[in-house]
C-alpha cells in the first residue's frame, strides 16, 4: 500500500494548534501524542483539547497514548473522535480485550513498543490489531535521533504480518526524516510519524510529499 504520512502536532506551535493542522492538510493523519508524565516523563494533552482538534483537524487522528492504565482511558479518546488509537503493550493489562473495545466502537487498534520490548509475544495477536507502532526513539519527546536497532524489530514484524496474511500496518515514530525514511520503509513500514522533519520544514506540504516519495520509492 501507498505510504502513509502522518505528522505529529508534538512539534507544532500549541499556541496556534489549528494554523498547524491546516498546515498538514495533505497528510494522512494527524499524529497527537498524549502523554502523563508518569508512563513518560512529559505531559502534554488531554481528553479536551483531543476532543476538540478533532472537531477542527483537516484529516483524521492518529492519537497514540503514552499513559498509565490505557485499558481505562483509551476508549474515551475514541470517543473523542481518534480514527486511530495506539496503547502501549507495556501499558495495558488485557491488550486483546481493549482491541477488541476499541474496534467495536469503530475506531482502528493499534499497540505500541518501546524500542527494548520485544514483539514476538505478540506475534500470535496480529489478527487483533490494525496496526502495530514500532518506536525507533524512547517514547515522551521529540526530536530524537533514529535508533538504527530498530529495523531488524520492523522487519520481524513485517514478516510475521504477511506470513500471516493480514492487512496489519507497521507503523514508526520516532527519528523519522528524508535522511531515515527509506530504509525504515525498506523494513517493511507503510506508515511513517515524523514530527520535527514536518514542522521545522519551510514548506511544510512540500516535506510532506518528499517523505512520502522517499518511501514510495523504497
Amino acid at each position: 500500500m501507498p505510504a502513509l504520512i502522518n505528522p505529529s502536532i508534538l512539534s507544532a506551535d500549541f499556541a496556534n494548534l489549528e494554523r498547524d493542522l491546516a498546515a498538514i492538510a495533505t497528510a494522512d493523519f494527524a499524529h497527537v501524542d498524549v502523554m502523563d508524565n508518569h508512563f513518560v516523563p512529559n505531559l502534554t494533552l488531554g481528553l479536551p483539547v483531543v476532543r476538540r482538534i478533532a472537531e477542527v483537524s483537516p484529516v483524521p487522528l492518529d492519537v497514540h497514548l503514552m499513559i498509565e492504565d490505557a485499558d481505562r482511558w483509551a476508549p474515551e479518546y475514541a470517543a473523542a473522535g481518534a480514527a486511530s488509537v495506539t496503547f502501549h503493550a507495556e501499558a495495558a493489562q488485557a491488550p486483546v480485550r481493549l482491541a477488541r473495545e476499541l474496534r467495536a466502537g469503530g475506531v482502528r487498534a493499534a499497540v505500541a513498543l518501546r524500542p527494548a520490548s520485544p514483539v514476538e509475544p505478540f506475534l500470535d495477536l496480529l489478527a487483533e490489531v490494525d496496526m502495530v507502532l514500532v518506536m525507533t526513539v524512547e517514547p515522551g519527546f521529540g526530536g530524537q535521533s533514529f535508533i538504527e536497532g530498530t529495523l531488524p524489530k520492523i522487519r520481524r514484524t513485517r514478516a510475521a504480518i504477511d506470513a500471516a496474511g493480514l492487512d496489519t500496518w507497521v507503523q514508526v515514530d520516532g527519528g523519522v526524516s528524508r535522511d531515515t525514511i527509506a530504509r525504515i520503509a525498506e523494513a517493511g513500514a507503510n506508515v511513517f510519524v515524523a514530527g520535527s522533519a514536518v514542522y521545522g520544514a519551510d514548506d511544510v506540504a512540500g516535506e510532506i510529499a518528499a517523505l512520502r516519495a522517499l518511501a514510495d520509492a523504497a
